[in-house]
This record gives C-alpha cells, sequence and structure tokens, in this order.
C-alpha cells in the first residue's frame, strides 16, 4: 500500500516542527514550482494565467492559480497548520529544589496528555531578535533530544493504570537540565541563532515530539507520525495545487493558524484573511464592488480539509452504529445536525461527483447521537467568506497524540481528489443548483485579466 507520496508527506512533517516552519516548507515547495509571493503591505498587479502566495504572521499561507479569463468563482481548499502543544512562557524556567531545572510551559489546544510523557522533546518556532530600532523574526528548531517530561512511578502512584486526571501545572512541565541549566534556555536559542542574549525581545517557541514518522504494519498500511492532524491535509491539498491543470476558476489553496484554539486570531480561519486575499484578486479583474464579489462567492465552494476520527480498533462501541469510517478506505465526509461541519446534502453531492471523477473512495462520518464532537475550519470561515461547504478529512486514529497514525492509501486519495478539484470548474445555475464540468479550458500565454 506504500506510495512515494507518503515519503513526501513523512519529510514534509519532519521539516514542520512548529506552524511557522510548516508555512516556510509550503512557502519554498511554492516557490521551487514558480508561485510568486505576494506582500500584503504592498500593492498588487496580478496576471492571469499565473500563480501566486502570500503569508500572514509566518503561520498561516494563502496561494492561488488565475485562469487566464475573469474567473466565474472560487475553489478552495483550507486546512490548518497547528496541533496541540505546549508553548514555552516568557519566563522559561523553574528551579526545583536546588537540582532540576524544568521548562515553564503551558497547555496549546486540546491534546491527549497521557503519550507526551517520557519521550524525547525539543522545541521550535520563532524569535523576535532586535537590530537597532528593528526587529527581526527568526525560525528557530533546537532540533536535539533536549527535554522530557517524566512519568511519576507506579510505586508512587498506584491508581496510574486506573486513570488520572492530569495538571498542566503540576504534571506536565518538561525536564531541561540539572541545576546549572538555570538561566540557560535563552542563552542556548541565542547561541543557536548566533545573537546576544539580550537583543531576544521576544519568543513564539513550542514543544515537539522528536520521533520520526514512519510507514508500517503487516502490509505497510499504516503510516505514523507527528502533526498527521492537519498537516497530512495541508500537504495533500498543496500538493493538489501545484500538480493540478488550471480550471476556468481560481484554485485557492489556505492553510490557518490557530484551529486547535479557536481561530479567532488574525490568522485564524474566523479572521478576514481569506475574505482579504479574495477581494484582492477580485478587484484585479475589476469585480470587487459588492455585488460583483457576492456574484463570485455564490459561485464558489470550499473544502474545509481537517483529519476525521476513525473506527478504533480496541473501542469501535465509540463509533456511531452506521457512519463508521476505516482508515485506507478514502476521503471522510463529516455530518452534523449542530452544524459543527458545513457538509449538507448539496455539498455532499458535489463532493461525492468529484471523488467519482478522481476514483477516489469516499466515506462518512457523523458522532455517536449521544457525543459531542469537536468543530473545524468550515463554519468559521463560513461566517467571513459566505461560500457553500464541505467538511472532509482523512481518516486517523489517536487525534490529539504527539503521534498520530493514518492509512497509507489515504494521501495519495486527498491529492488526487484536490487535482481534480482545482481543474474542475464549478458553476450554480440556480436556486441550489449547480453544475461540475471536467473539461480544462484551453492553455493560453498569461496575459493581463479581463477589465485591467
Amino acid at each position: 500500500m506504500e506510495n512515494n507520496w507518503n515519503e513526501e508527506l513523512l519529510t514534509f512533517i519532519e521539516n514542520s516542527p512548529s506552524a511557522f516552519h510548516a508555512v516556510e516548507a509550503l512557502r519554498n515547495i511554492f516557490l521551487e514550482k514558480g508561485f510568486q509571493e505576494l506582500f500584503e503591505h504592498e500593492k498588487w498587479k496580478l496576471r492571469g494565467g499565473e500563480d501566486y502566495f502570500v503569508c500572514r504572521n509566518q503561520s498561516s499561507l494563502i496561494a492561488f492559480r488565475l485562469p487566464v479569463q475573469k474567473p466565474e468563482g472560487f475553489q478552495v481548499i483550507a486546512s490548518h497548520s497547528d496541533s496541540p502543544s505546549f508553548k514555552i512562557k516568557e519566563e522559561p524556567e523553574i528551579l526545583v529544589e536546588g537540582n532540576y531545572t524544568k521548562l515553564n510551559v503551558e497547555r496549546y489546544g486540546g491534546m491527549l496528555c497521557a503519550p507526551w510523557f517520557d519521550r524525547p522533546l525539543s522545541a521550535a518556532g520563532r524569535v523576535v531578535v532586535r537590530e537597532g530600532n528593528r526587529v527581526r523574526s527568526c525560525l528557530i528548531n533546537l532540533d536535539r533530544d533536549l527535554l522530557l517530561i517524566p512519568n511519576l512511578a507506579i510505586h508512587m502512584n498506584r491508581e496510574a493504570n486506573e486513570g488520572y486526571r492530569y495538571n498542566a501545572q503540576k504534571d506536565m512541565l518538561p525536564l531541561f537540565g540539572g541545576e546549572k541549566a538555570k538561566d540557560q534556555f535563552r542563552k542556548l536559542v541565542a547561541g543557536a541563532l548566533q545573537t546576544d542574549e539580550d537583543r531576544i525581545l521576544g519568543m513564539d517557541l513550542f514543544l515537539y515530539n522528536r520521533q520520526k514518522g514512519s510507514i508500517w504494519g503487516a502490509g505497510r498500511e499504516f503510516i505514523s507520525a507527528p502533526r498527521l492532524d492537519d498537516l497530512q491535509c495541508a500537504f495533500g491539498g498543496a500538493m493538489g495545487l501545484v500538480n493540478s491543470e488550471p480550471g476556468r476558476n481560481a484554485a485557492v489553496f489556505a492553510l490557518f493558524d490557530n484551529e486547535e484554539v479557536g481561530s479567532a486570531t488574525r490568522q485564524g480561519a474566523a479572521s478576514t484573511f481569506l475574505r482579504d486575499i479574495l477581494e484582492r484578486i477580485a478587484e484585479e479583474y475589476q469585480a470587487a464592488s459588492p455585488e460583483d464579489f457576492s456574484v463570485l462567492l455564490e459561485n464558489s465552494f470550499l473544502i474545509s480539509a481537517d483529519n476525521a476520527h476513525a473506527v478504533h480498533p480496541n473501542h469501535p462501541e465509540e463509533s456511531d452504529p452506521k457512519c463508521r469510517p476505516y482508515l485506507n478506505q478514502g476521503i471522510v465526509l463529516k455530518f452534523n445536525a449542530d452544524q459543527k461541519y458545513t457538509t449538507d446534502g448539496v455539498s455532499a453531492a458535489l463532493f461525492r461527483i468529484l471523488c467519482e471523477k478522481a476514483g477516489v473512495p469516499c466515506q462518512v462520518f457523523a458522532n455517536r447521537s449521544d457525543k459531542k464532537g469537536g468543530s473545524t475550519l468550515g463554519n468559521l470561515s463560513g461566517t467571513r467568506v459566505p461560500v457553500r461547504s464541505v467538511d472532509v478529512g482523512l481518516p486517523q486514529l489517536s487525534m490529539h497524540s504527539p503521534y498520530e497514525t493514518a492509512g497509507a492509501m489515504d494521501t495519495e486519495y486527498f491529492i488526487r481528489m484536490a487535482q481534480t478539484f482545482y481543474a474542475a470548474s464549478l458553476k450554480m445555475e440556480g436556486p441550489e443548483s449547480w453544475a461540475l464540468t471536467f473539461d480544462a479550458p484551453e492553455s493560453q500565454a498569461a496575459s493581463t485579466p479581463a477589465g485591467l
């Protein structure tokens, strides 16, 4: 079941120990593929038939491919760059009884705590360095076995295997060194950046699991890695865009930060980031009037892609009796009556046709009726960019663990779906009546968009 996409995915994940690094890794991929980088603080001059991307906060990214002629809408795949972790606080060290030095951290996102214990950890993210009256943001990965959260021995907690309520302040602080490690963390960071400690004015650093990803199983049918949620979908969406044929509509890939903590940031799905970029694209085609932009949005479609819960081999009873996705059986359509997921009858029908055209299997997920699930990107971005949308994901086990498991076939399924989606054209023909066409437009040389 193994394929080269999984090797590339695991390399991408290894190069992405933080959301900042994930965006930088994709930034390099897009540049290699000929995409041009844009900056929000500058004016743009776009050309039809060309490819662009823009970053916000170094942790979110939107890439897009413009058709030669004026598009009738936007076709968007959105994922997120962050994963549950621990953020290092501004005062990073705690000395314990003059013998141990711990790092002072706080939880980021809703995590499974137990798997974080007794495994090598390190820290990565960004550091802001002063240069005179300017500041410069630097990515950093300490890239060594540096930290560990030690478990309390069974002899000191006989009830450990009977269930335990972890306290983030007491139980989850990582060991950094002995007493001599006090006041050394910032020095370590400064040394890695080859700068002076007193020039470090800000840090956004997170812990990450050092264990490398692997392809395993009797038939090598599984993949395991840190941060599969949601870097597997992020990688699949990006690869789908760079490997797709141009379509009639604007093809957009969006990667948002802070999904794990609610997305209510200037770089999150609940921000104006996506709308800002779509409006600027519309403006280049002289379609930025409120009415013109509304027409474009009505002809647009968003695939919100965030991994889904597969049936657990040891706890199959925790899944819905009928909506039961499994690893290696295709992309998951996610449904929820309370609209935690945006999928409805229309968007599900369109997505099923898309998967059929791509030759990709499709399965469904819904929570048990007596359980509440989480939410994701679609219903948040939809409040800012009200387009028809569907929530999907790839099936996985151990979601929000620092080491997660998915199917070896499913990465390729997602990429094939994304390629087909970006090359296709969707158009609204009437009230809740849509047409999907898969005949690519004739290739033309890059030109100035119509109306410029």
